[in-house]
């Protein structure tokens, strides 16, 4: 009786493995629709708001994770249905992360308050031809990062993607006089630069940070997990960037810049609020991915977007796309090409090798 109930034991596990790997590739398409949609639009309403006269860097700063109240809906929703589980069945089911997560996702909010801070700089200074190719750039400082964080291998692919990226970068900085926007000084153009390549290192650590505080803590990841580690590293980089605004006197002249803005003053506002809530999209997809998944996998899906964002610049913005831009679009998708392959192709051999290791008791 207790061999067939062990058997019986057995024969669900793999059903309940492929239903288990099937919601989480459904999150992680999910996710990507998330981070797919927020990016996208969320770029180009900041870049629309520098075009048309904003100048207010800590406040855009705060749009990217300023949208974080909304996760108090879903995270209520959930809090409620655990609640009655917990009633009918007598679970010990945990409702909140753990006090490590918390501290964790604290010093990552902080973190990603600056890296915001750089890439608004660089995005109030740059087209969203050049600033996106640059950004695509964390993908190899996350593979750098993840490789010391949490011991992902370099393979000769991973080193390919890396050096093919940094490159391209080099043929956008040798060559980027050309598309400078009207008005705008050399030294701004340059910092812009400089701001946008130094907020994807930082990118790429967080990336890497967020992944290895989850190994760490090592919880398992649900929907609700994700939306409550979002809701505290958004709220504590809203936070530090309240901080930076109040010093910086920034809430006094919003309402002088909303009536001088280029478009008028309700699509002031309204642009403001569109790129919160945009922003938040984007940032609850890539948190989500990287917790169903890895890192590198955000980073790979965050460099296949490039392509689609360079189209919707040039169509809703004064944008050109030419020759050096195209080279270093061809060079980002060529490294992504390699590093996507040498990811598979490591797949493919540790499933081949978890198969035979399968086999092994039944040929005995």
């Amino acid at each position: 009786m207790d061999m067939e109930i062990e058997q019986e034991g057995n024969y669900n596990k793999p059903k309940k493995l492929k239903n288990f790997m099937s919601i989480k590739t459904l999150l992680i398409l999910i996710y990507c629709i998330f981070l797919l949609v927020g990016q996208i639009s969320g770029v180009l309403l900041v870049r629309i708001y520098y075009l048309h006269g904003g100048k207010r860097k800590w406040l855009q700063s705060l749009l990217l994770t300023a949208g974080f109240p909304i996760l108090i809906l879903p995270i209520s929703i959930s809090y409620m249905k655990k609640m009655k589980k917990i009633t009918i069945n007598n679970n010990n089911i945990r409702l909140f992360v753990t006090p490590k997560l918390a501290i964790f996702s604290a010093i990552l909010g902080i973190l990603f308050g600056i890296c915001s801070y750089l890439y608004t700089i660089g995005m109030s200074y740059l087209p969203v031809s050049i600033s996106s190719l640059l950004s695509s750039t964390s993908l190899a400082f996350t593979a750098i990062f993840a490789y010391f964080m949490v011991k992902h291998k370099f393979t000769h692919y991973s080193v390919n993607a890396v050096v093919l990226m940094m490159l391209g970068s080099i043929i956008l900085g040798l060559h980027m006089n050309g598309d400078r926007p009207i008005g705008e000084s050399n030294r701004q153009y340059t910092l812009g630069f400089v701001m946008t390549i130094i907020g994807a290192a930082l990118h790429g650590f967080l990336n890497a940070g967020v992944e290895y505080s989850h190994v760490k803590a090592g919880v398992v990841v649900t929907f609700d997990l994700v939306m409550q580690i979002q809701f505290l590293i958004s709220m504590f980089s809203s936070l530090f960037c309240i901080v930076a605004i109040i010093i910086n006197r920034d809430f006094q002249a919003i309402t002088r810049e909303a009536e001088e803005f280029g478009l008028g003053q309700k699509k002031y506002y309204m642009i403001l609020a569109l790129t919160a809530i945009s922003l938040q999209t984007m940032m609850i997809g890539s948190l989500g991915m990287i917790f169903c998944s890895s890192a590198l996998l955000f980073g790979i899906v965050n460099a296949l977007l490039i392509p689609i964002q360079q189209i919707f610049a040039v169509i809703f913005l004064p944008e050109s796309f030419n020759s050096d831009k195209w080279m270093a679009l061809a060079m980002c998708l060529w490294g992504f090409a390699s590093y996507f392959y040498g990811e598979y192709k490591d797949s493919m051999t540790n499933k081949v090798t978890k198969n035979k290791h399968a086999t092994l008791p039944d040929q005995v």
